[in-house]
């Protein structure tokens, strides 16, 4: 089998790298590689996608390090584990149609990867029978491998997809320059555009321009954020500090009030044991009763035009509506027993009026 060194990177975007080209992740980018022919005849089982050696070298001079075989192997076989074939289709429809939503028949399927010789990977292919026709008629007589590999170390770590081609080699380098526009970037930068509030002929320059002023803006944004104006707001610990202080105070000015009304209260209370307008056993009863909102001014008004509970009635010894005596109270009883004297001997000596 005939091989032709020929290695030529995958169309992507500038703005959006890795993107282009299904990439599993943002480290890794595709490459267009290795035309290799078929031959004459029937369509071989096993086809060579990698050539031997640890370095790969495209005609351009772009270089690609082959010293991990093992990985790319690995890499296929995780796509195994979930079903998944290795796809050869034509032209790089996998690539190039299939993402905008095109069809991408498969012309065969490699179902096993191996490493020979100096590190050189081979696929068994399983052909569909439109592409066993179309390698058999001569239609298509090279393949061409699509290559995962890191972008920093430039290691091939995978691949993608493998397309029956029979385009020059110059066809498919510009095919593959980094300022060729597909449908596929077209509609992602229109895209973008969109998202950014530009028009859709925008240029990359003002897209670069647009994302350039929504990061200061947000670089602005999030420095407010960390230092707002002391014109509208105030620090934490400003804010905290005069919190408790309004609440000390507050807390001041009500033990404050509570004592002076304590005060006025036990004040009116001794005021009025003293003028005989409440007994000592309603004391605590009047005192709860001018805690109440209000109640002190109510029990003031009380006292105001309350009775002498104590005071002489102006009954004792005046006689009965039926003429008799009264009897002396209690008071009087107790001191002329104290006295020796009888009842009669106050009427007739002592006043009892």
């Amino acid at each position: 089998m005939q091989r032709r060194e020929i290695r030529h990177k995958q169309a992507r975007m500038t703005l959006m790298s890795g993107l282009a080209l299904n990439a599993e992740n943002l480290t890794t980018d595709h490459v267009l590689a290795l035309n290799v022919a078929l031959g004459d005849g029937a369509p071989p089982e096993w086809v060579e996608l990698i050539p031997a050696g640890r370095t790969v070298t495209g005609i351009d001079g772009r270089s690609w390090i082959n010293d991990q075989p093992q990985g790319i192997l690995d890499h296929f076989a995780r796509y195994k584990a979930h079903n998944r074939e290795l796809p050869i289709d034509y032209e790089h429809a996998s690539e190039l149609k299939a993402p905008n939503g095109e069809q991408a028949p498969a012309a065969a399927w490699g179902t096993e990867l191996a490493i020979r010789e100096g590190g050189s990977i081979w696929a068994r292919v399983e052909w569909t029978p439109k592409g066993l026709e179309a390698v058999a008629n001569r239609e298509y007589r090279y393949l061409s491998p699509v290559l995962i590999y890191e972008k920093k170390s430039s290691r091939i770590v995978g691949i993608a997809s493998v397309g029956l081609t029979n385009k020059p080699n110059l066809t498919l380098t510009a095919l593959n320059q980094e300022g060729d526009n597909t449908q596929q970037e077209t509609d992602m930068l229109k895209r973008i555009c969109a998202k950014l509030g530009l028009a859709e002929t925008a240029s990359e320059d003002d897209v670069m321009a647009a994302i350039g002023d929504m990061q200061q803006g947000l670089a602005t944004a999030k420095n407010r954020a960390e230092s707002p104006s002391l014109e509208k707001f105030v620090p934490r610990g400003d804010y905290d500090a005069a919190l408790t202080r309004a609440n000390n105070a507050e807390q001041a000015v009500a033990a404050q009030k509570k004592a002076e009304l304590e005060t006025a209260i036990n004040t009116e209370i001794a005021s009025a044991l003293k003028l005989g307008k409440i007994t000592p056993a309603t004391v605590d009863y009047h005192k709860a009763a001018c805690k109440e909102n209000g109640g002190l001014e109510r029990f003031k008004k009380f006292v105001g035009v309350a009775p002498e509970l104590g005071a002489e009635s102006g009954l004792d010894g005046k006689k009965t509506p039926d003429g008799t005596d009264t009897a002396l109270n209690g008071d009087q009883a107790k001191i002329a027993a104290m006295f020796g004297n009888t009842a009669e001997d106050l009427k007739q000596y002592g006043s009892v009026n």
